[in-house]
């Protein structure tokens, strides 16, 4: 007769417990992923979400969903990432201001760390900003926008999305770079940002191409486009120079990832990592991102840490050194 005593018996349970989520990540996926995007519906990152969630969707064989998780420029949803079960079913939008730049300005009260609680999977896009004025400007170059303000500390202002976005810091490191002021007026979204250059109420607007690209090729231009943070020009706006060409030393990009909680096992991230690049090899994708005027990224989950540690420093630097803070 074969005697288990309690020691054997919790040995054999605790290897069963050990076999059965090998046996699960095995089979990644076999139900639904859901998508959080961390800003509200209609926006560029929501458009973005979903259509790479449709192509992550086709090679994981599993429906993914999109929800939206707004507020608190990105923290909302990106906290709720950051608290979800490690298994590789909860993955999310991860970008600029939440994964680089928020912990610089909400220090302790923000309800996640970046670092800790978040395990990218992999970089999907870098959208550079164009410095654009309205079409009535008397500035026909960043040279002399630049000149000018130099000459009047007092006289430009420039339009953000809000305090800590990408539209204000790139603009703050190009004020940095080139030597001169101006005065920041923040919006509630690009969509009246851009509406107020239209109108010529602010001076100059440092935004994603796309924003800008259908006012650009109306028939009309009622803005100017003056220069581009990218590392080099860009295909959908081939005729503007980069900074870089200008003289000043400014590259800066509005950028998402995708994202998971810290500790998912290392085959799901995998598998995830796998689907996003599938995706990004998409023509179709590429073609989509590339005429908005933006660079399709990709690569593995350590480059993409990598790439949020850089971004971290250089915000965070800039934010002290310049004082910036929320209010």
């Amino acid at each position: 007769m074969i005697r288990y005593t309690k020691k054997t018996l919790l040995a054999a349970a605790t290897a069963l417990a050990c076999i059965a989520p090998a046996a699960a990540q095995a089979d990644y996926p076999n139900q639904a992923i859901t998508f959080i995007v961390p800003y509200a519906a209609g926006g560029s990152s929501d458009t973005r979400s979903r259509q790479l969630a449709q192509h992550m969707a086709e090679t994981l064989g599993v429906p993914i969903v999109v929800e939206n998780r707004p507020g608190a420029s990105g923290n909302i949803g990106t906290a709720q990432i950051a608290r979800a079960k490690p298994d590789g079913y909860t993955i999310g939008l991860g970008n600029f201001a939440p994964m680089s730049v928020n912990k610089a300005l909400y220090g302790d009260s923000l309800p996640f760390d970046p670092t800790k609680d978040i395990q990218p999977i992999a970089l999907i896009e870098r959208g550079a900003m164009v410095l654009a004025v309205n079409s009535s400007s008397p500035y026909a170059s960043a040279e002399d926008l630049v000149k000018d303000a130099k000459a009047d500390p007092n006289k430009l202002n420039y339009g953000s999305t809000g305090a800590g976005g990408a539209s204000h810091l790139i603009t703050e490191l190009f004020k940095q770079r080139a030597g001169f002021e101006a005065t920041h007026i923040p919006y509630r979204g690009g969509a009246p940002a851009v509406n107020d250059l239209l109108g010529g109420n602010i001076d100059m607007y440092l935004e994603l191409a796309s924003l800008f690209i259908p006012h650009l090729n109306a028939d009309q231009p009622r803005i100017r486009a003056l220069a581009i943070s990218a590392e080099s020009r860009v295909a959908a706006l081939p005729d503007l120079p980069t900074f870089k060409e200008l003289g000043i030393d400014l590259v800066g990009s509005n950028w998402f990832g995708v994202v998971a909680p810290a500790g998912i096992p290392e085959d799901v991230l995998a598998k995830l990592n796998a689907a996003v690049n599938q995706a990004l090899s998409n023509e179709d994708y590429r073609k989509v991102v590339e005429s908005q005027g933006a660079e399709v990224a990709g690569g593995s989950a350590e480059e993409f840490r990598e790439f949020i540690a850089s971004e971290s420093a250089l915000w965070g630097e800039l934010i002290r050194s310049q004082n910036i803070t929320v209010q």
